[in-house]
């Protein structure tokens, strides 16, 4: 089975995203209260987990900033691509699909300054 480490999230999801991100919501990316980064969680060969972290700017608030309604963004938000993120992982862990099964969970607020997102991944069972 193959791995994921960081070297491949940060290809995968780069640090300059967070900024894109902002940009397009807010029209700047210095309006942003976190940087986003991409980890692994979990790996089995049928199913991943990721996470999205947020992770509080200096100066900033994350509590005090609507991280809880992020999932329904992230869900469909083109700089974030989370559908595509999807494909990359499930190529990389050569599996034999090309749209994995996937889900984000619920916000977790793992600590005031460290927000995180679950990302799911499934693979499809081989064809009978």
């Amino acid at each position: 089975m193959s791995t994921i480490d960081q070297s491949f999230l940060n290809a995968v999801f780069p640090p300059e995203r967070t900024e894109e991100f902002f940009d397009a919501l807010f029209g700047g990316g210095e309006e942003g209260a976190y940087d986003i980064g991409l980890v692994c969680r979990a790996l089995s060969p049928m199913r991943v987990e990721l996470a999205f972290e947020l992770r509080q700017r200096p100066g900033k608030c994350l509590a005090c900033n609507l991280t809880y309604g992020l999932p329904q963004v992230f869900q469909r938000h083109p700089v974030i691509n989370v559908a595509g993120i999807a494909k990359a992982v499930a190529k990389h862990l050569g599996w034999q699909t090309e749209n994995p099964r996937w889900r984000l969970g619920g916000t977790e607020e793992i600590s005031r300054e460290l927000h995180v997102i679950p990302l799911f991944l499934e693979s499809a069972p081989a064809p009978r």
